[in-house]
Protein backbone atom coordinates (compact mmCIF):
# COMPACT_ATOMS: atom_id res chain seq x y z
CA UNK A 1 0.00 0.00 0.00
CA UNK A 2 2.49 2.41 0.61
CA UNK A 3 4.42 1.24 -2.51
CA UNK A 4 1.70 2.03 -4.82
CA UNK A 5 1.37 5.41 -2.79
CA UNK A 6 5.00 6.41 -3.90
CA UNK A 7 4.79 5.68 -7.09
CA UNK A 8 3.35 8.98 -9.31
CA UNK A 9 0.83 8.69 -11.35
CA UNK A 10 0.55 9.14 -14.99
CA UNK A 11 -0.92 12.83 -14.92
CA UNK A 12 1.72 13.65 -12.37
CA UNK A 13 4.62 12.54 -14.52
CA UNK A 14 3.78 14.29 -17.85
CA UNK A 15 3.30 17.31 -15.23
CA UNK A 16 7.18 16.84 -14.17
CA UNK A 17 7.89 16.54 -17.35
CA UNK A 18 6.55 19.70 -18.97
CA UNK A 19 8.58 21.63 -15.62
CA UNK A 20 11.40 19.96 -16.50
CA UNK A 21 10.92 20.99 -20.41
CA UNK A 22 9.83 24.70 -19.55
CA UNK A 23 13.21 24.95 -17.35
CA UNK A 24 15.79 23.37 -20.07
CA UNK A 25 13.89 25.49 -22.75
CA UNK A 26 14.11 28.76 -20.36
CA UNK A 27 18.02 27.93 -20.20
CA UNK A 28 18.61 26.77 -23.76
CA UNK A 29 15.55 27.55 -26.74
CA UNK A 30 15.44 24.97 -29.29
CA UNK A 31 15.54 26.61 -32.95
CA UNK A 32 12.16 27.73 -34.04
CA UNK A 33 10.02 25.97 -36.36
CA UNK A 34 9.63 27.58 -39.94
CA UNK A 35 5.87 27.79 -39.93
CA UNK A 36 6.76 30.51 -36.98
CA UNK A 37 9.55 32.24 -38.11
CA UNK A 38 10.33 33.27 -41.45
CA UNK A 39 13.78 34.12 -41.00
CA UNK A 40 16.87 32.17 -42.77
CA UNK A 41 18.47 31.43 -39.17
CA UNK A 42 17.91 28.51 -36.90
CA UNK A 43 19.01 29.57 -34.10
CA UNK A 44 16.16 31.12 -31.99
CA UNK A 45 17.06 34.70 -31.60
CA UNK A 46 16.31 34.33 -27.49
CA UNK A 47 19.62 32.00 -27.94
CA UNK A 48 21.49 34.68 -28.59
CA UNK A 49 19.95 36.76 -25.76
CA UNK A 50 20.16 33.79 -22.79
CA UNK A 51 24.02 34.02 -24.47
CA UNK A 52 24.33 37.73 -23.48
CA UNK A 53 22.76 37.58 -19.95
CA UNK A 54 25.25 34.92 -19.10
CA UNK A 55 27.62 37.56 -20.40
CA UNK A 56 26.04 39.78 -17.17
CA UNK A 57 28.63 40.50 -14.36
CA UNK A 58 27.17 39.30 -10.90
CA UNK A 59 25.75 42.06 -8.93
CA UNK A 60 27.98 43.12 -5.85
CA UNK A 61 26.70 42.54 -2.31
CA UNK A 62 24.98 44.76 -0.63
CA UNK A 63 25.99 47.30 2.89
CA UNK A 64 25.04 43.91 5.21
CA UNK A 65 26.89 41.77 3.10
CA UNK A 66 23.87 39.83 2.07
CA UNK A 67 24.19 38.35 -1.56
CA UNK A 68 21.99 40.07 -4.14
CA UNK A 69 20.11 38.08 -6.16
CA UNK A 70 17.67 38.43 -8.81
CA UNK A 71 14.44 35.89 -9.84
CA UNK A 72 15.43 33.04 -12.03
CA UNK A 73 19.18 33.15 -11.63
CA UNK A 74 19.35 36.55 -13.73
CA UNK A 75 22.81 37.57 -12.08
CA UNK A 76 24.50 33.89 -12.37
CA UNK A 77 26.18 32.35 -14.39
CA UNK A 78 25.01 29.20 -16.03
CA UNK A 79 27.32 26.21 -15.71
CA UNK A 80 26.76 24.85 -19.69
CA UNK A 81 27.33 21.22 -18.78
CA UNK A 82 23.99 21.00 -16.51
CA UNK A 83 21.78 23.86 -16.47
CA UNK A 84 22.51 25.11 -12.74
CA UNK A 85 22.91 28.12 -11.43
CA UNK A 86 25.71 28.35 -10.25
CA UNK A 87 26.69 31.71 -8.41
CA UNK A 88 30.42 33.62 -8.66
CA UNK A 89 30.18 35.10 -4.70
CA UNK A 90 32.70 38.52 -4.37
CA UNK A 91 34.28 38.73 -1.21
CA UNK A 92 34.56 42.38 -0.90
CA UNK A 93 34.77 42.35 3.36
CA UNK A 94 38.97 43.00 3.58
CA UNK A 95 37.78 40.52 7.33
CA UNK A 96 37.14 37.81 5.67
CA UNK A 97 39.83 37.60 2.74
CA UNK A 98 42.56 38.48 5.12
CA UNK A 99 41.59 36.21 8.17
CA UNK A 100 41.03 32.99 7.73
CA UNK A 101 40.81 30.09 9.93
CA UNK A 102 42.04 26.55 8.71
CA UNK A 103 38.22 25.50 8.76
CA UNK A 104 38.01 28.03 6.20
CA UNK A 105 40.07 26.73 3.48
CA UNK A 106 38.29 24.42 1.57
CA UNK A 107 35.51 26.58 1.23
CA UNK A 108 38.11 29.22 0.52
CA UNK A 109 39.40 26.49 -2.84
CA UNK A 110 35.64 25.98 -3.51
CA UNK A 111 34.82 29.81 -4.03
CA UNK A 112 38.57 30.13 -6.07
CA UNK A 113 37.14 27.03 -8.14
CA UNK A 114 33.90 28.32 -8.73
CA UNK A 115 35.00 31.64 -10.22
CA UNK A 116 37.17 29.91 -12.21
CA UNK A 117 34.24 27.89 -13.59
CA UNK A 118 32.53 31.21 -14.25
CA UNK A 119 35.14 32.87 -16.31
CA UNK A 120 35.09 29.75 -18.04
CA UNK A 121 31.55 29.78 -19.15
CA UNK A 122 31.87 33.70 -19.78
CA UNK A 123 34.58 33.16 -22.13
CA UNK A 124 32.62 29.81 -23.61
CA UNK A 125 29.77 32.34 -24.55
CA UNK A 126 31.35 35.00 -25.96
CA UNK A 127 33.14 32.91 -28.25
CA UNK A 128 29.70 31.27 -29.21
CA UNK A 129 28.40 34.55 -29.64
CA UNK A 130 31.78 35.52 -32.01
CA UNK A 131 30.89 32.82 -34.13
CA UNK A 132 27.04 33.48 -34.47
CA UNK A 133 28.13 37.03 -35.57
CA UNK A 134 30.29 35.37 -39.09
CA UNK A 135 26.67 35.25 -40.50
CA UNK A 136 24.72 38.07 -41.31
CA UNK A 137 20.73 37.33 -39.83
CA UNK A 138 23.37 36.56 -36.22
CA UNK A 139 24.70 39.58 -37.05
CA UNK A 140 21.33 41.94 -37.05
CA UNK A 141 20.85 40.36 -33.82
CA UNK A 142 24.69 40.92 -32.04
CA UNK A 143 23.71 44.81 -32.27
CA UNK A 144 21.96 44.47 -28.72
CA UNK A 145 25.16 43.17 -27.38
CA UNK A 146 27.12 46.17 -28.47
CA UNK A 147 23.99 48.47 -27.15
CA UNK A 148 24.09 46.62 -23.52
CA UNK A 149 27.94 47.19 -23.41
CA UNK A 150 27.69 51.08 -24.70
CA UNK A 151 24.93 51.34 -21.57
CA UNK A 152 26.91 49.59 -19.30
CA UNK A 153 30.33 51.36 -20.29
CA UNK A 154 28.62 54.86 -18.74
CA UNK A 155 28.97 53.20 -15.60
CA UNK A 156 32.39 53.30 -13.83
CA UNK A 157 32.68 49.85 -12.54
CA UNK A 158 30.99 47.70 -15.80
CA UNK A 159 33.41 49.83 -17.61
CA UNK A 160 36.03 47.89 -15.54
CA UNK A 161 34.75 45.47 -16.32
CA UNK A 162 35.21 45.57 -19.91
CA UNK A 163 38.44 46.88 -19.92
CA UNK A 164 39.63 44.18 -17.40
CA UNK A 165 38.24 41.19 -20.20
CA UNK A 166 41.47 39.86 -22.00
CA UNK A 167 40.67 41.06 -25.85
CA UNK A 168 37.49 42.68 -25.39
CA UNK A 169 38.69 46.32 -26.50
CA UNK A 170 40.12 44.54 -29.59
CA UNK A 171 36.86 42.46 -30.25
CA UNK A 172 34.98 46.21 -30.10
CA UNK A 173 37.19 47.74 -32.09
CA UNK A 174 36.94 45.12 -35.04
CA UNK A 175 33.16 45.86 -35.43
CA UNK A 176 34.09 48.85 -36.76
CA UNK A 177 34.58 47.03 -40.16
CA UNK A 178 30.96 46.13 -40.36
CA UNK A 179 28.68 46.96 -42.70
CA UNK A 180 25.18 47.17 -40.61
CA UNK A 181 24.48 50.97 -39.77
CA UNK A 182 23.34 50.64 -35.97
CA UNK A 183 26.20 47.72 -35.49
CA UNK A 184 28.24 50.88 -36.60
CA UNK A 185 26.65 53.88 -34.89
CA UNK A 186 26.80 51.66 -30.95
CA UNK A 187 30.36 50.33 -31.72
CA UNK A 188 31.04 54.04 -32.07
CA UNK A 189 28.74 55.04 -28.87
CA UNK A 190 30.58 52.46 -26.66
CA UNK A 191 34.48 53.36 -28.16
CA UNK A 192 33.42 57.10 -27.12
CA UNK A 193 32.33 56.02 -23.45
CA UNK A 194 35.92 54.18 -23.22
CA UNK A 195 37.82 56.89 -24.32
CA UNK A 196 35.99 59.47 -21.97
CA UNK A 197 37.16 56.81 -19.14
CA UNK A 198 40.12 56.37 -16.19
CA UNK A 199 41.47 54.02 -18.46
CA UNK A 200 41.17 55.85 -22.36
CA UNK A 201 44.60 55.10 -22.87
CA UNK A 202 44.05 51.18 -23.53
CA UNK A 203 41.21 52.24 -25.51
CA UNK A 204 43.68 54.55 -27.30
CA UNK A 205 45.79 51.74 -27.89
CA UNK A 206 43.33 49.71 -29.63
CA UNK A 207 42.16 52.53 -31.99
CA UNK A 208 46.06 53.99 -32.93
CA UNK A 209 46.80 51.70 -35.77
CA UNK A 210 46.44 53.73 -39.69
CA UNK A 211 44.06 51.28 -40.90
CA UNK A 212 41.82 51.41 -37.80
CA UNK A 213 41.77 54.98 -38.25
CA UNK A 214 41.04 55.25 -42.05
CA UNK A 215 38.18 53.10 -41.20
CA UNK A 216 37.04 55.54 -38.72
CA UNK A 217 37.37 58.57 -41.45
CA UNK A 218 36.02 56.32 -44.38
CA UNK A 219 32.75 56.11 -42.53
CA UNK A 220 32.49 59.58 -41.32
CA UNK A 221 32.76 60.86 -44.87
CA UNK A 222 30.68 58.42 -46.47
CA UNK A 223 27.58 57.15 -44.34
CA UNK A 224 24.87 59.50 -45.55
CA UNK A 225 22.78 58.29 -42.21
CA UNK A 226 22.88 60.99 -39.99
CA UNK A 227 23.14 59.57 -36.51
CA UNK A 228 26.24 57.16 -37.55
CA UNK A 229 27.40 60.63 -38.95
CA UNK A 230 26.85 62.01 -35.84
CA UNK A 231 28.18 59.07 -33.40
CA UNK A 232 31.46 58.96 -35.98
CA UNK A 233 32.13 62.36 -35.47
CA UNK A 234 31.41 62.01 -31.63
CA UNK A 235 34.29 59.73 -31.58
CA UNK A 236 36.62 62.46 -32.80
CA UNK A 237 35.18 64.55 -30.40
CA UNK A 238 35.77 62.13 -27.46
CA UNK A 239 39.65 61.72 -28.58
CA UNK A 240 39.73 65.70 -28.47
CA UNK A 241 38.15 65.77 -24.49
CA UNK A 242 39.92 62.88 -23.53
CA UNK A 243 43.37 63.06 -21.60
CA UNK A 244 47.01 64.41 -23.63
CA UNK A 245 48.25 61.20 -24.08
CA UNK A 246 45.57 60.47 -26.11
CA UNK A 247 44.84 63.47 -28.14
CA UNK A 248 48.81 63.23 -28.72
CA UNK A 249 48.79 59.58 -30.21
CA UNK A 250 45.51 59.73 -32.45
CA UNK A 251 45.42 62.94 -33.38
CA UNK A 252 48.56 63.61 -36.14
CA UNK A 253 48.08 60.65 -37.38
CA UNK A 254 44.53 61.50 -37.96
CA UNK A 255 45.56 65.08 -39.88
CA UNK A 256 48.13 63.11 -41.81
CA UNK A 257 44.98 60.63 -42.77
CA UNK A 258 42.84 64.12 -44.39
CA UNK A 259 41.20 64.42 -41.06
CA UNK A 260 40.74 68.57 -41.85
CA UNK A 261 39.68 67.26 -45.24
CA UNK A 262 36.60 65.44 -43.93
CA UNK A 263 35.06 67.55 -41.85
CA UNK A 264 35.36 70.43 -44.57
CA UNK A 265 33.43 67.91 -46.39
CA UNK A 266 31.03 67.19 -43.59
CA UNK A 267 30.38 70.86 -42.71
CA UNK A 268 30.09 72.00 -46.85
CA UNK A 269 27.09 69.24 -46.66
CA UNK A 270 25.20 69.60 -43.29
CA UNK A 271 25.46 73.54 -44.52
CA UNK A 272 23.52 73.15 -47.89
CA UNK A 273 21.11 71.05 -45.80
CA UNK A 274 20.38 73.14 -43.50
CA UNK A 275 19.52 75.96 -46.19
CA UNK A 276 18.03 74.14 -48.61
CA UNK A 277 15.63 71.28 -46.41
CA UNK A 278 15.62 72.54 -42.80
CA UNK A 279 15.72 68.43 -41.44
CA UNK A 280 15.70 68.92 -37.56
CA UNK A 281 17.42 65.51 -36.86
CA UNK A 282 20.66 66.58 -39.05
CA UNK A 283 20.77 69.79 -36.33
CA UNK A 284 22.59 67.39 -33.86
CA UNK A 285 25.29 66.55 -36.50
CA UNK A 286 25.69 70.11 -36.99
CA UNK A 287 26.20 70.91 -33.72
CA UNK A 288 29.12 67.96 -32.87
CA UNK A 289 30.65 68.79 -35.93
CA UNK A 290 31.44 72.28 -35.34
CA UNK A 291 32.14 71.27 -31.81
CA UNK A 292 34.65 68.82 -33.35
CA UNK A 293 36.15 71.62 -35.23
CA UNK A 294 36.48 74.32 -32.42
CA UNK A 295 38.13 72.13 -30.44
CA UNK A 296 40.57 71.25 -32.99
CA UNK A 297 41.74 74.72 -33.96
CA UNK A 298 43.20 75.58 -30.40
CA UNK A 299 45.54 72.40 -30.66
CA UNK A 300 49.24 72.70 -31.50
CA UNK A 301 49.52 69.92 -33.96
CA UNK A 302 45.90 70.66 -35.74
CA UNK A 303 45.60 74.77 -35.46
CA UNK A 304 47.37 75.84 -38.41
CA UNK A 305 45.46 73.71 -40.96
CA UNK A 306 41.83 74.96 -39.42
CA UNK A 307 42.53 78.38 -38.76
CA UNK A 308 43.69 78.96 -42.41
CA UNK A 309 41.03 76.96 -44.29
CA UNK A 310 39.12 79.76 -45.47
CA UNK A 311 36.49 77.66 -46.60
CA UNK A 312 35.58 76.26 -43.44
CA UNK A 313 35.84 80.26 -42.10
CA UNK A 314 33.19 81.46 -45.01
CA UNK A 315 30.81 78.43 -43.89
CA UNK A 316 30.91 79.44 -40.22
CA UNK A 317 30.36 83.01 -41.22
CA UNK A 318 27.49 81.99 -43.14
CA UNK A 319 25.94 79.84 -40.09
CA UNK A 320 26.55 83.47 -38.67
CA UNK A 321 24.06 84.94 -40.95
CA UNK A 322 21.37 81.71 -40.90
CA UNK A 323 18.56 83.88 -39.71
CA UNK A 324 16.08 80.97 -38.40
CA UNK A 325 18.85 81.09 -35.00
CA UNK A 326 16.50 79.06 -32.54
CA UNK A 327 16.55 75.90 -34.49
CA UNK A 328 20.50 75.61 -34.45
CA UNK A 329 21.22 78.20 -31.25
CA UNK A 330 23.96 76.10 -30.09
CA UNK A 331 25.36 75.62 -33.52
CA UNK A 332 25.67 79.56 -33.54
CA UNK A 333 27.06 79.96 -30.14
CA UNK A 334 29.74 76.91 -31.10
CA UNK A 335 30.27 78.90 -34.65
CA UNK A 336 30.91 81.86 -33.02
CA UNK A 337 33.67 80.74 -30.84
CA UNK A 338 35.38 78.99 -33.81
CA UNK A 339 35.21 82.39 -35.65
CA UNK A 340 36.96 84.12 -32.56
CA UNK A 341 39.64 81.43 -32.44
CA UNK A 342 40.32 81.21 -36.05
CA UNK A 343 40.48 85.60 -35.99
CA UNK A 344 43.39 85.43 -33.37
CA UNK A 345 45.70 83.04 -35.53
CA UNK A 346 44.83 84.51 -38.87
CA UNK A 347 43.42 88.27 -38.13
CA UNK A 348 44.03 89.06 -41.67
CA UNK A 349 41.10 86.64 -42.15
CA UNK A 350 38.62 89.92 -40.69
CA UNK A 351 39.27 92.24 -43.73
CA UNK A 352 37.04 90.16 -45.96
CA UNK A 353 34.12 91.04 -43.27
CA UNK A 354 34.39 94.05 -42.40
CA UNK A 355 32.04 94.98 -44.85
CA UNK A 356 29.32 92.40 -44.35
CA UNK A 357 26.59 93.98 -42.29
CA UNK A 358 24.35 90.99 -42.07
CA UNK A 359 27.32 89.03 -40.67
CA UNK A 360 27.42 91.95 -38.06
CA UNK A 361 23.90 92.05 -37.07
CA UNK A 362 24.25 88.05 -36.96
CA UNK A 363 26.88 88.24 -34.08
CA UNK A 364 25.02 90.31 -32.17
CA UNK A 365 21.69 88.10 -32.96
CA UNK A 366 23.97 85.52 -31.15
CA UNK A 367 24.00 87.17 -27.23
CA UNK A 368 20.10 85.84 -26.26
CA UNK A 369 21.66 82.45 -26.50
CA UNK A 370 24.72 83.24 -24.12
CA UNK A 371 23.21 84.29 -21.22
CA UNK A 372 25.01 81.44 -19.03
CA UNK A 373 28.22 81.41 -21.49
CA UNK A 374 30.57 84.00 -20.30
CA UNK A 375 33.28 82.58 -22.57
CA UNK A 376 30.98 82.64 -25.36
CA UNK A 377 30.20 85.94 -25.01
CA UNK A 378 33.94 87.50 -24.64
CA UNK A 379 33.98 85.24 -28.26
CA UNK A 380 31.38 87.25 -30.03
CA UNK A 381 32.61 90.65 -28.56
CA UNK A 382 36.00 89.64 -30.05
CA UNK A 383 34.69 89.00 -33.29
CA UNK A 384 32.38 92.17 -33.19
CA UNK A 385 35.52 94.59 -32.28
CA UNK A 386 37.67 92.95 -34.51
CA UNK A 387 35.21 94.02 -36.94
CA UNK A 388 34.37 97.24 -35.68
CA UNK A 389 38.06 98.34 -35.67
CA UNK A 390 38.54 98.02 -39.83
CA UNK A 391 34.98 99.89 -39.99
CA UNK A 392 36.43 103.69 -41.85
CA UNK A 393 33.33 105.90 -41.05
CA UNK A 394 35.68 109.29 -41.80
CA UNK A 395 36.10 107.85 -45.38
CA UNK A 396 32.20 106.38 -45.73
CA UNK A 397 29.08 107.96 -46.86
CA UNK A 398 26.39 109.09 -45.05
CA UNK A 399 24.14 106.22 -46.97
CA UNK A 400 26.85 103.20 -45.95
CA UNK A 401 27.34 105.02 -42.48
CA UNK A 402 23.69 105.15 -41.92
CA UNK A 403 23.69 101.82 -42.34
CA UNK A 404 26.33 101.18 -39.03
CA UNK A 405 23.93 103.25 -37.24
CA UNK A 406 20.59 101.85 -38.27
CA UNK A 407 22.23 97.88 -37.10
CA UNK A 408 23.46 99.23 -34.00
CA UNK A 409 20.62 100.87 -32.88
CA UNK A 410 18.30 97.76 -33.95
CA UNK A 411 20.48 95.60 -31.31
CA UNK A 412 20.69 98.63 -28.28
CA UNK A 413 18.60 96.47 -26.36
CA UNK A 414 21.08 93.51 -27.05
CA UNK A 415 23.47 95.71 -25.95
CA UNK A 416 22.24 96.99 -23.06
CA UNK A 417 21.42 93.62 -21.74
CA UNK A 418 24.51 91.65 -21.79
CA UNK A 419 26.46 94.88 -20.23
CA UNK A 420 23.38 95.07 -17.41
CA UNK A 421 23.11 91.46 -16.68
CA UNK A 422 26.90 90.49 -16.48
CA UNK A 423 28.42 93.79 -14.89
CA UNK A 424 29.97 91.98 -12.37
CA UNK A 425 31.40 89.42 -14.26
CA UNK A 426 33.03 92.34 -16.42
CA UNK A 427 34.71 93.84 -13.48
CA UNK A 428 36.22 91.11 -12.48
CA UNK A 429 37.59 90.77 -16.30
CA UNK A 430 38.86 94.43 -16.10
CA UNK A 431 40.28 94.09 -12.84
CA UNK A 432 42.41 91.47 -14.25
CA UNK A 433 43.40 92.81 -17.31
CA UNK A 434 44.30 96.30 -15.12
CA UNK A 435 46.07 93.72 -13.61
CA UNK A 436 47.90 92.93 -16.34
CA UNK A 437 48.65 96.31 -17.51
CA UNK A 438 46.08 95.93 -20.55
CA UNK A 439 43.32 99.08 -19.64
CA UNK A 440 40.70 97.64 -22.36
CA UNK A 441 39.51 93.95 -23.68
CA UNK A 442 37.65 93.64 -26.82
CA UNK A 443 34.01 94.44 -25.53
CA UNK A 444 35.52 98.15 -23.84
CA UNK A 445 37.08 98.14 -27.15
CA UNK A 446 34.04 97.41 -29.26
CA UNK A 447 31.94 99.93 -27.63
CA UNK A 448 34.49 103.03 -28.24
CA UNK A 449 34.42 102.10 -31.73
CA UNK A 450 30.45 101.82 -32.08
CA UNK A 451 30.66 105.43 -30.13
CA UNK A 452 33.27 106.60 -32.66
CA UNK A 453 30.50 105.30 -35.44
CA UNK A 454 27.62 107.47 -33.62
CA UNK A 455 29.28 110.38 -33.19
CA UNK A 456 30.49 110.81 -36.26
CA UNK A 457 27.22 109.97 -37.52
CA UNK A 458 25.85 113.18 -35.12
CA UNK A 459 28.29 115.13 -37.21
CA UNK A 460 26.82 114.54 -40.86
CA UNK A 461 22.88 114.39 -39.54
CA UNK A 462 22.71 118.23 -39.77
CA UNK A 463 24.18 117.93 -43.64
CA UNK A 464 21.29 115.00 -44.41
CA UNK A 465 17.94 115.05 -44.99
CA UNK A 466 15.53 115.13 -42.14
CA UNK A 467 13.36 112.43 -43.45
CA UNK A 468 16.55 110.33 -43.75
CA UNK A 469 17.52 110.92 -39.94
CA UNK A 470 13.89 109.84 -38.55
CA UNK A 471 13.62 107.12 -41.00
CA UNK A 472 17.14 105.11 -39.42
CA UNK A 473 18.00 106.53 -35.91
CA UNK A 474 16.14 109.16 -33.85
CA UNK A 475 18.55 111.19 -31.83
CA UNK A 476 16.95 109.61 -28.09
CA UNK A 477 18.09 106.03 -29.30
CA UNK A 478 21.33 107.54 -30.15
CA UNK A 479 22.12 109.41 -27.09
CA UNK A 480 21.00 106.25 -25.27
CA UNK A 481 23.34 104.10 -26.69
CA UNK A 482 26.40 106.62 -26.51
CA UNK A 483 25.67 107.04 -22.72
CA UNK A 484 25.54 103.21 -22.46
CA UNK A 485 29.23 102.78 -24.01
CA UNK A 486 30.09 105.61 -22.41
CA UNK A 487 29.40 104.42 -19.23
CA UNK A 488 30.95 101.00 -19.50
CA UNK A 489 34.07 102.46 -21.46
CA UNK A 490 34.84 104.67 -18.32
CA UNK A 491 34.14 101.98 -15.54
CA UNK A 492 36.71 99.68 -17.65
CA UNK A 493 38.76 101.94 -17.64
CA UNK A 494 41.72 101.36 -14.89
CA UNK A 495 42.76 104.78 -13.37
Amino acid sequence: MAASESTPTREEEEGEQLEEDRFVSSHHPSAPPDELFDISTTVDPSYVISLIRKLLPVEPKNVDNTEIRGSNCNNEVVNSSNDSCKSMDIVDDPTESEFRGEGDEDSHKEEIARLSAGEEVWEECGCVLWDLAANQTHAELMEICLGIMGNLACHEVPLKHIVSSNGLIAVIVDQLFLDDTQCLCEAFRLLSSGLQGGECIKWEEALQFEHILSRILWVMENTLNPQLIEKSVGLLLSMLESQKEVEHILLSPLMKLGLASVLVNLLTFEMSKLTNDRIPERYPVLDVILRALEALCVIDVCSQEICSNKEIFQLVCDLIKFPDKVEVSTSCVTAGLLIANILSDVPDLASSISQDLPFLQGLFDIFPFTSDDSEARCALWNVIARFLVRVREDEMSASNLRQYVFILLSKSDVIEDDLFDHQFDEKKENESLATSGRKSDARTLALRRITSILNKWNALKDSCEKDMMEDYATNEKICRLLDICHGHTISGTSE
